[in-house]
């Protein structure tokens, strides 16, 4: 009876050690939780890890059903405004100093942010693939130059790209209602890290709702306090499965939707980019008191958008970098280096612009 006794406590010990061994092994495995600032999206998309890609061109991105094409040229559009405008050059062109509209600029830097603006700015030293002489009006003139990326780019140098002169990048984040870039957290964290001014871009589709696209950009991309106002990215897009082209009253009042959205939640005013048949068709003489961003690869800003005051132009699809492999987009910023450290900085008012 006694030796069943101590059987029984012996077992019963064994049997205890075993529950408390399991616990320890439950309590060592991952938990499901996410902590990414950026939201998993509930729609599946292209499957490149976030954390090993890199980002790529705007203009260039080919939406079918809400989803960038693989396969897309990703410069079809570049092409496109060159065969209509081939030929052009201006060597006899006076340099472009019109007023620009510098409003609604970012919010200022706070200490956790880089400290690019106490720096001075990395000059242009990029090249192209397709140069076009613009003359007296041409971009090198200007200070400051940027460019704007996209998974396209693929894996990017981003401190190779800051020396090569870039002081800015915009970042494809979105398209539509459902699609988020896979490269884009990688490309919003490295591009802060190597220095550069970063902003996100949505490349608006036109079969959605503005309120519904809005929102997945809100969803996406963090409210950081430094960086450059969103960017709404609005052009018609021969290759896309959405064959629709609204009125240009439609096509006003669904940007205006989603811009309004956007400035209640990041505090900054929209910026607007734009491509020669859109803005032909759809904002000429519209939005005059938004910043744009205009494409003009084969002329200047003034002659491809008579009247309208830009903050940033896009002046090549053909750039060449040590930070990339392939071709970038390069763009230059309406203003010498005192006017973008202000602006960049969050202490130009809209009077200073004027």
């Amino acid at each position: 009876m006694r030796i069943s006794a101590v059987v029984s406590f012996v077992l019963a010990s064994l049997c205890l050690a075993g529950c408390s061994s399991t616990s320890g092994v439950d309590a060592l495995q991952p938990s499901n939780e996410t902590t990414s600032s950026v939201v998993r999206p509930s729609a599946p998309v292209t499957s490149v890890p976030v954390e090993t890609a890199d980002l790529a061109p705007m203009r260039s991105d080919l939406v079918v059903d809400n989803s960038v094409a693989d396969n897309a040229p990703p410069f079809s559009m570049v092409q496109e405004e060159e065969a209509l405008l081939a030929g052009t050059s201006s060597g006899n062109a006076k340099p472009q100093l019109e007023p620009v509209a510098l409003m609604s600029p970012p919010r200022r830097l706070s200490r956790a942010a880089p400290a690019m603006l106490a720096s001075p700015v990395t000059r242009y030293g990029f090249r192209d693939a397709k140069p076009i002489n613009f003359g007296k009006a041409s971009p090198r003139y200007l200070a400051v130059h940027g460019v704007d990326v996209s998974r396209w780019q693929g894996n990017v140098n981003w401190s190779k790209l800051r020396a090569q002169g870039a002081n800015f990048a915009y970042i494809k984040a979105t398209d539509g209602g459902d699609h988020l870039d896979p490269m884009f957290m990688k490309n919003w964290r490295n591009a802060d890290a190597a220095g550069l001014k970063r902003g996100a871009y949505h490349f608006f589709y036109w079969c959605r709702t503005a309120g519904e696209q809005a929102d997945w950009f809100i969803r996406n991309v963090p409210r950081v306090e430094g960086a450059l106002p969103p960017v709404i990215d609005v052009e018609w897009n021969g290759e896309s499965s959405c064959k629709r082209r609204p009125s240009r009253a439609t096509v006003q009042e669904k940007m205006k939707v989603f811009m309004d959205k956007l400035e209640r939640h990041y505090g900054q005013r929209p910026i607007i980019y734009t491509a020669p048949d859109f803005y032909r068709d759809n904002l000429q003489g519209a939005f005059l008191d938004y910043p744009f961003w205009l494409r003009a690869v084969a002329r200047h800003p003034s002659k491809v958008y008579p009247g309208r005051k830009w903050l940033f132009w896009q002046y090549s699809g053909s750039g060449l970098s040590h930070g990339v492999t392939g071709r970038i987009d390069l763009n230059v910023f309406h203003g010498d280096e005192r006017a973008w450290r202000a602006w960049a900085g969050g202490r130009m008012t809209v009077a200073d612009a004027n």
